[in-house]
């Protein structure tokens, strides 16, 4: 995929969000980078400040955090989503997940500088003020979906609710990483995923 196709992508899926005449979009454009994220490269680290906000043309990642030695799964995200570890991208504080890629992966990302300097452009500022609330927004759904399905949902439960909405993390992510993402070990997987296999039988 060249670097064109890359940005039509990106384009397109901006406008869910804001729509950008020609030169709206030469001018975001140029605050724009391409770059690509190696397999189990990282795309934020714990300790490190995250500047960037980056949008998933292809590939796939996961977050994390690592407690007594041990990673804990708290999402992936794939193809026409955004990554971020949010809160060091807005306060300039360090991560404290990591983010890495599952698979190869191509991105477009901008830094938080990119974002200031878009701001205080007369021409962008209005467009990039809506789009960054709304990114927000779309970040605080996701957080709290997550967040109420642990506290209201059984294991077997999170993963009923994977089969119907979850297809992409089921189909192309090691079940060693679903299982710590529901919050269960591996052998819990295989008994839920037999019991559910039974009852449909």
């Amino acid at each position: 995929m060249d670097s064109s196709a890359a940005l039509n992508i990106f384009r397109e899926h901006l406008k869910k969000y804001v729509v950008f005449n020609e030169a709206e979009w030469i001018l975001f454009s140029q605050h724009l980078t391409l770059s690509k994220l190696k397999k189990r490269h990282y795309f934020a680290e714990h300790g490190k400040v995250c500047d960037k906000v980056g949008f998933i043309v292809k590939g796939a990642v996961r977050y994390f955090h690592v407690k007594d030695g041990e990673e804990i799964t708290g999402y992936f995200s794939f193809e026409n989503e955004y990554l971020s570890s949010y809160k060091s991208y807005l306060t300039g504080r360090p991560s404290l997940t990591y983010i890495q890629a599952l698979e190869d992966a191509k991105l477009v990302t901008f830094t938080k500088k990119d974002m200031d300097q878009m701001l205080a452009n007369p021409m962008l500022a209005y467009k990039m003020e809506r789009f960054g609330r709304l990114i927000a927004e779309d970040y605080l759904i996701c957080y709290e979906d997550r967040i109420t399905a642990f506290i209201t949902q059984s294991p077997e439960e999170r993963y009923l609710e994977l089969l119907n909405t979850g297809k992409e993390i089921l189909r192309r992510i090691p079940q060693h990483y679903v299982a710590n993402y529901l919050g269960i070990t591996p052998v819990s997987l295989s008994r839920i995923r037999k019991r559910i296999l039974e009852t449909v039988r």
